[in-house]
């Protein structure tokens, strides 16, 4: 006789019933007392055998079942408080999203932003070729210290300090402009 991980594993949509019927109660039971909401709970519920029943293949032996399935609803719990946590956040720190979008698009802010970006640009203009040859491989097109040591022919340590070498000259040059 196959056990039921086999047979949910094989398709038996009966054997799914039965599993749900069998461990629900007590996983919901776990979840209702742990959330503040019973529709949470049932819906994590769902979640918590929707994930089981995707990942049997990979549970071993029949008796871990119920200790496996209470480990997936305490690690949906967690998410569940963390989701809400990060949404509270979020939703406290709207009032100050709006004050700092508003003053994004005032004249000061955007004169300010050009002339931060004039002296970036003057800065990166005073460097030697090579440093914003570098410095533009590596940090606007994002390419591998291994791919710039190929493309200008240096050994991968020496393109490493070459790279390092030109961001100290461009926060130099930038203190300077």
């Amino acid at each position: 006789m196959k056990s039921m991980i086999e047979r949910i594993i094989s398709g038996d949509s009966s054997a799914v019933g039965e599993f749900y019927k069998l461990y629900s109660p007590r996983i919901l039971h776990y979840l209702v007392v742990r959330l503040p909401r019973a529709e949470d709970a049932q819906e994590i519920l769902n979640d918590v055998f929707l994930d089981a029943i995707d990942s049997l293949s990979i549970l071993k032996k029949d008796n871990n079942l119920q200790a496996w399935l209470y480990k997936i609803a305490h690690h949906k719990t967690v998410d569940y408080y963390r989701k809400r946590k990060i949404k509270s956040l979020l939703l406290s720190q709207i009032h100050y999203l709006e004050i700092v979008d508003s003053e994004v698009h005032q004249p000061e802010f955007i004169l300010e932003k050009d002339k931060v970006r004039d002296k970036i640009e003057s800065a990166f203009k005073s460097l030697p070729d090579l440093y914003r040859k570098v410095l533009r491989l590596r940090y606007e097109e994002k390419i591998s210290v291994k791919e710039i040591a190929i493309i200008i022919d240096m050994s991968f340590k020496a393109t490493e300090s070459l790279i390092f070498r030109a961001r100290q000259s461009f926060k130099l040059a930038y203190e300077r402009a």
